[in-house]
C-alpha cells in the first residue's frame, strides 16, 4: 500500500551533495516527493511509494547517501494523506 513519510535528517547534511544523492536514490527506488534544505541546517524530504519501499529509502537515508554527508539523527513521521507527487524534485 502506497504511503507518504516526512523525513528530517540532521548531520552534515548540507553542502554535500545531500539533497541530490538522495534525489538519485529516490528516482532508482521510483520514489517521488521532495527533498529541501532547511533554514536549521537539516533537510527535509516528502516520500511516497509502498511501505516497503520507504522502509528501505529509510535506511539508505539513515546511512548518509553520500560519502560526505552523515546523518546523526533521523527524525520519520508517517503520514496518512498522500501528496500524489509525479517526480521526485529538490527544492530551493
Amino acid at each position: 500500500m502506497k504511503k507518504n513519510i516526512s523525513l528530517v535528517a540532521h548531520g552534515i547534511v548540507q553542502g554535500v551533495g545531500f539533497r541530490y544523492f538522495t534525489q538519485q536514490i529516490a528516482e532508482k527506488m521510483s520514489i517521488t516527493g521532495t527533498v529541501k534544505n532547511n533554514i536549521d541546517g537539516t533537510v527535509s524530504i516528502n516520500a511516497e511509494a509502498d511501505e516497503t519501499v520507504l522502509d528501505d529509502f529509510i535506511k539508505k537515508i539513515k546511512s548518509g547517501p553520500s560519502t560526505f554527508s552523515k546523518v546523526k539523527k533521523l527524525d520519520v513521521i508517517y503520514n496518512d494523506e498522500l501528496k500524489n507527487y509525479t517526480n521526485f524534485s529538490v527544492i530551493g
